[in-house]
């Protein structure tokens, strides 16, 4: 019964973030072209310091998708500024800043010069920007169910990988 309950719920959160279909290459040009700005500039506003900058989360997802909306709550009442891009494709701004494509999720977002891929918790973000690794960002791959945003009955276990602008990958923490 856990098996079913699990595949349903999958099925449902994933035809959630599905995008609408429609000509959708006006958003991709838009999601690559901010994509790039965003990497060119970091997320430091004009005049910010680096501690500000480094709470501002640049997060790009699809409309339908109401984990991702999940995700943002818990930046936000974890302390973080968030600014959403709702883009009909994510793919284009994960090309842009380096994700592996093995390790996608449902959204992506920068935060203080870093990559956050799908449901990574606040407290590994915070990790993150404290330790400064020489990383490119660190990615939770798929949608596991009991992350920040996938809530649900039951927590898989599930690791949080880095990965570097070369595309090598290794285990930053296990959950």
């Amino acid at each position: 019964m856990k098996h079913v309950l699990r595949a349903t719920l999958i099925l449902a959160l994933t035809a959630a973030c599905a995008r609408p279909s429609g000509d959708v290459r006006t958003a991709d040009a838009a999601s690559a072209q901010s994509a790039a700005a965003v990497h060119a500039s970091g997320t430091r506003a004009e005049g910010t310091s680096a501690a500000a900058s480094a709470l501002l989360a640049v997060v790009y997802k699809t409309p339908t998708c109401g984990c991702c909306a999940k995700w943002v709550d818990h930046l936000k009442a974890n302390g973080y500024k968030v600014e959403v891009h709702d883009v009909e494709r994510v793919e284009p701004v994960k090309a842009e800043w380096g994700v592996p494509s093995g390790l996608a999720s449902c959204h992506t977002a920068k935060i203080g010069g870093y990559v956050f891929e799908g449901h990574v918790p606040a407290e590994v973000i915070q990790r993150v920007l404290r330790e400064k690794p020489q990383i490119a960002g660190v990615a939770v791959p798929g949608m596991p169910m009991g992350t920040p945003g996938m809530e649900g009955p039951y927590k898989d276990k599930y690791d949080v990988i880095a990965f570097d602008r070369s595309g090598n990958t290794s285990v930053y923490e296990s959950r």
